[in-house]
């Protein structure tokens, strides 16, 4: 690839995906590494972000990166700890503030004729989170812009091209964040901002073409976006000897598994449709575990996709809609050991007995950037602007042990709730949304009588990324006809309930 590169050291804030996605929306290539796991050939990149960080600077476990072959060499942005980190360890002063700076200010000063400022005017908003504030800077630096609360909010050290920040450009509460990344990257580090969507495209099908020559490459299609636009993708680069493989696992939505191969057809991919739902409902027999039923899920798909794989000839590669995000969250900032949230389907490798080597042409893509790749290929805007459904489908949104009876009452009341979004034009507005099915059964009345039925819980969230999710407010007019019709139409729930957590401290799926 042959643009040019920004690399991102990650100290472990949530916002570092942030920060490669705000890069990329300036059609400049991004990386996210590790702080302590630079690359060797860093002359490879031409700009470098140090992002924020949990961790104080100040503290016993502070993060030390080594900036020796950067510092100087490489234009240098630090944002947050980044700028705590060169001012501590550069003969600054960091110290714990008198309160927690944390949310929305404004700049009341900005040094004129800076170029990492053009365009942008004082009382700009940014968006500030941290526990220690800059109090002195070093002494061989420059003060480039104030807040009313906090005085060192910019800075850069002189006869190099470093500079510092205490605020967090990539969100989106910055509202001169992009325009800020720009200057620093194209008017100062002189990047070209030739990462777009067509020379993906142009240069992952060489890419695939190269790396697969004849071989012959089978695709597990789930009907969701990233494995659409793979599947496309590897099409457009090898054709016919693309296999791809539609796995039923008995816990899609309601008519998924016929509407996703009618969607498929026109579409010029050679695709199989396989019904295992009995199989996988017999793995999941008896489990309640959330992480036993992922793998479970799992393994019973590892099964019938080897099973299929075997009846074609030849197969060297698997291929896979893995995307970056996945990649990075499979990664610990510290250099440990990640904790566990949930399994990555798509992450890991496969089993040896599989003995196929792994293709994944999106892996170095955000979500936003596999939609706009798709449309560039041509693919449908409706099955592009999909909501993400989880791999394990509804298996993970049954909370305990999974029968055929509570598919059938969930797909019922997902149909609902979805198709009421839809026919309500509130679908599009929704970034991920669906029903969860709970062990909880609760005294209801319908026509005199006394019921004892489940309870369902409905859950629509926006986000851009799913590292970070709001619940949605959906109007209420809205939500009591949902409940109505489900209570009315869904045999064995008399009770709905609404959702209205945020991603942190919950996750979007409830398992």
């Amino acid at each position: 690839m042959q643009h040019d590169k920004v690399l991102i050291l990650d100290f472990g804030s949530q916002y570092t995906q942030l920060i490669g996605r705000r890069v990329r929306e300036l059609n400049i290539y991004s990386e996210i590494h590790p702080f302590n796991k630079i690359p060797t050939k860093i002359e490879e990149y031409k700009a470098v972000i140090l992002s924020g960080s949990p961790y104080s600077v100040r503290g016993n476990e502070a993060l030390h990166p080594d900036l020796s072959d950067i510092r100087g060499k490489t234009p240098l942005l630090a944002v947050c700890y980044g700028a705590q980190y060169l001012a501590h360890f550069s003969g600054g002063e960091v110290a714990p503030s008198n309160t927690r700076e944390y949310g929305r200010a404004n700049l009341s000063f900005i040094k004129q004729n800076e170029i990492f400022f053009k365009g942008i005017h004082e009382g700009s908003q940014v968006w500030m989170s941290h526990s220690d504030t800059i109090k002195d800077l070093p002494a061989n630096s420059i003060l480039m812009a104030s807040t009313n609360d906090v005085k060192n909010a910019a800075f850069r050290i002189e006869n190099e091209p470093t500079y510092a920040i205490q605020f967090h450009p990539e969100v989106y509460h910055t509202t001169d964040g992009k325009h800020l990344l720009k200057n620093f990257l194209v008017d100062i580090a002189g990047l070209n901002q030739d990462w777009t969507p067509q020379s993906f495209v142009e240069e992952t099908v060489e890419a695939l073409q190269e790396k697969l020559g004849n071989d012959k490459v089978v695709l597990g299609l789930s009907g969701g976006v990233d494995s659409t636009v793979a599947a496309v993708l590897l099409n457009k680069a090898i054709g016919k000897n693309l296999y791809c493989i539609f796995v039923n696992n008995g816990l899609l939505r309601k008519n998924e598994f016929q509407n996703v191969l009618n969607q498929y057809e026109g579409m010029g991919l050679n695709v199989k449709g396989v019904d295992a739902c009995d199989r996988f409902l017999e793995a999941l027999k008896g489990i309640h575990d959330p992480e036993r039923k992922r793998k479970a899920i799992g393994n019973a798909f590892i099964e019938v996709f080897d099973d299929e794989a075997h009846k074609l000839e030849d197969v060297l590669w698997l291929a896979q809609g893995t995307i970056y995000p996945d990649v990075i969250e499979s990664v610990s900032a510290t250099g440990g050991p990640s904790a566990t949230i949930k399994s990555h389907h798509n992450v890991g490798g496969l089993p040896d007995f599989m003995k196929l080597k792994i293709v994944e042409p999106l892996k170095a893509l955000f979500k936003d950037e596999v939609r706009r790749v798709g449309a560039t290929l041509g693919i449908d805007p409706e099955l592009l602007g999909r909501h993400p459904f989880p791999g394990p489908g509804l298996g993970i949104r049954i909370l305990g042990d999974i029968t055929a009876e509570k598919v059938r009452i969930l797909q019922e009341v997902d149909a609902i709730f979805i198709n009421g979004l839809k026919s309500w034009g509130l679908y599009d507005k929704v970034w991920q949304a669906g029903a969860m099915l709970l062990p909880v059964d609760s005294v209801g009345v319908m026509g005199d009588e006394r019921t004892y039925e489940k309870c369902v819980a409905l859950r629509a969230v926006e986000s851009t990324d799913g590292m970070t999710a709001d619940w949605v407010n959906l109007p209420y007019e809205f939500l009591q006809k949902t409940s109505n019709d489900i209570i009315n139409k869904v045999k064995g729930v008399n009770r709905v309930v609404y959702d209205i957590s945020s991603k942190p401290p919950a996750t979007i799926e409830w398992e």
